[in-house]
């Protein structure tokens, strides 16, 4: 399959796009108040957390450069969770 190559300001939007999608999905999760998110798993019965990197792992967006822009922030969001431990929703809202 040939690559597509895009870099003009519609793409980074698009970049934009999907980390923000991400970002505020772990979002509603942050501080003392944060709520609880259901996710829906292929298989099996949904799952209810509040845990940063478990959400963003789940996520999944159709665009394919929205999708590269959330990629990039799971990996903070892995990053984060192997190194500290703790800390992957603020890494990822950052």
């Amino acid at each position: 399959m040939p690559k597509q190559i895009a870099f003009d300001e519609s793409a980074r939007r698009s970049l934009e796009a999907g980390m923000n999608k991400l970002a505020d999905a772990v979002r509603v999760t942050l501080g003392p108040k944060g709520r609880n998110v259901v996710l829906e798993k292929k298989w099996g019965a949904p799952t209810i957390t509040n845990d940063g990197v478990s959400i963003a792992k789940e996520i999944e967006l159709e665009d394919p450069y929205e999708r590269i822009g959330a990629e990039l922030v799971k990996e903070v969001a892995k990053k984060t969770d192997d190194v500290a431990g703790d800390g992957t929703t603020t890494a990822t809202v950052l």
